[in-house]
């Protein structure tokens, strides 16, 4: 089963629990996810301490095949976000059921 967290589910969360109005929650958000997205497109990556990196990895032009009707096509060069959890990401992750809070 596949859950997803919505923009607007986080602004509610940080409205909920910080107190602050619902258009600076709005604007936190907003601005936090500028400024990963703009330092990605600057120097490549992002380093959250105790949550991850986020990185771009370039990937060459390939042929890719439809599944359906086997017509080969060439797939563009491209780059793509890729996450890597920290350490202690991964030991949550790992021991969520020992001490779920």
């Amino acid at each position: 089963m596949r859950i997803n967290l919505t923009k607007k589910e986080l602004i509610n969360a940080v409205y909920m629990q910080l107190g602050f109005s619902k258009q600076i929650a709005e604007n936190l958000i907003e601005e936090f996810f500028f400024i990963i997205i703009s330092n990605l497109v600057k120097k490549k990556s992002v380093k959250i301490s105790n949550f991850g990196t986020f990185l771009i990895r370039s990937k060459n032009s390939r042929i890719g095949r439809n599944p359906k009707t086997k017509e080969e096509k060439e797939i563009s060069k491209r780059n793509v976000v890729l996450f890597k959890p920290s350490k202690e990401f991964k030991d949550l992750l790992n021991n969520s059921g020992d001490n779920a809070t």
